[in-house]
């Protein structure tokens, strides 16, 4: 029987590869014989190792991007009920921190296949933004909040991925949001 996903399970595999081994310098040929495919089934589906990086990437966001919508259209009057649910979606998906955090270096220094990270954080922002106008912000404040959570977000995560101390991460996100929507 012919797999109907086939792009999407090789990603699917190769993200699991890569949370668990890093990228490094790993080749095409490393991964497929890891993931149990040929490289040219690689160079096919994303056309270079640039190309499943930024996969890899765009599935990330996309992700999480899907989650928050959700968990806003479920919820639609609970700003700091739903920043904190999607910080625990967050957490329970931080096997892929160590990941993110890897392929964001090479976004700092503008290595062209990261134009996917520039992308997603500009999408985060709007999209957070978007909801939070929703919830009464006046856009300015709203685009400065939207930056701020993503800033603190990322600081917990890396918290998280390098202490491991849960509490100290969700103490840093709970405060933020507490200072952020008192008594909301």
């Amino acid at each position: 029987m012919r797999n109907p996903r086939p792009r999407e399970d090789l990603l699917e595999k190769a993200i699991a590869y890569f949370v668990a081994h890093g990228v490094g310098d790993t080749s095409l040929r490393t991964l497929a014989a890891e993931i149990g495919t040929s490289h040219r089934m690689l160079i096919y589906h994303f056309g270079s190792r640039e190309g499943l990086l930024t996969a890899i990437v765009s599935s990330f966001w996309h992700g999480q991007q899907a989650v928050l919508d959700e968990l806003t259209s479920a919820d639609p009057g609970d700003p700091r009920g739903n920043a904190w649910r999607m910080w625990e979606v967050m957490v329970e998906g931080s096997a892929i921190t160590p990941l993110v955090f890897e392929l964001s270096a090479p976004a700092m220094q503008e290595a062209p296949w990261t134009e996917s990270f520039r992308e997603g954080t500009a999408a985060w922002v709007r999209q957070i933004g978007a909801h939070l106008v929703a919830y009464g912000e006046p856009p300015a404040r709203a685009e400065a909040l939207a930056r701020a959570a993503m800033a603190v977000v990322r600081g917990a995560l890396w918290e998280l991925a390098i202490t491991g101390d849960r509490a100290a991460a969700d103490l840093a996100v709970r405060t933020v949001l507490d200072e952020t929507w008192p008594g909301r």
